[in-house]
């Protein structure tokens, strides 16, 4: 087998990789949510089932709008708790996907570069300007992707500090004013 086929072997195997590393991780976080969704929904149900009985036992309209208001502020606590979890859930898929990425995004760009150095060696005269143009479009693509990249990472940070400083405000907000309210 020569060279340049070796290489475009290489390369092909290189991107199999990232796709079925790709694959994994996105069906493991689909899990992950899944599991989520179910746990909160039965976490609900059980809880309503709970939150109707209590409010058929309650004596007076003041203890049953004091049930309500208790039963809210519960509800709100469930609903930030789910919004952390499915925020961690979504981080990771997000950060081992830029990492799987990453890692082969590099091996990939090489094993490209080296394949057309080698067709180039074995190409017909005045194909230089052809195989120039396309490294100079790979070269664009990195170029961009790394921008990409680098923007990700930073939108991602800031979203992170944001909901790690907003999500334990909320709550705790919300129930000064469940507090309050009762």
């Amino acid at each position: 087998m020569n060279s340049t086929a070796e290489h475009l072997a290489s390369a092909s195997q290189a991107a199999a990789e990232t796709f079925f590393a790709l694959a994994s991780n996105a069906l493991t976080r689909q899990e992950d949510l899944s599991s989520l969704n179910l746990n909160l929904a039965r976490t609900l149900l059980e809880e309503e089932i709970r939150n109707v009985q209590a409010l058929h036992e309650a004596k007076d309209a003041q203890q049953y709008f004091a049930l309500r208001l208790s039963q809210s502020q519960s509800m709100v606590e469930k609903l930030v708790a789910y919004t952390r979890s499915l925020y961690e859930i979504t981080a990771q898929f997000q950060g081992a996907m830029t990492k799987v990425a990453e890692a082969h995004f590099v091996e990939i760009n090489k094993n490209v570069s080296e394949a057309l150095d080698s067709a180039a060696k074995h190409a017909p005269a005045g194909s230089d300007v052809a195989i120039a143009a396309v490294k100079s479009a790979i070269a664009s693509a990195s170029t961009a992707y790394e921008n990409f990249s680098n923007a990700n990472k930073q939108a991602a940070e800031i979203a992170e500090a944001s909901f790690a400083a907003t999500a334990p405000t909320k709550a705790a907000g919300n129930a000064n004013k469940s507090r309050k309210a009762a």
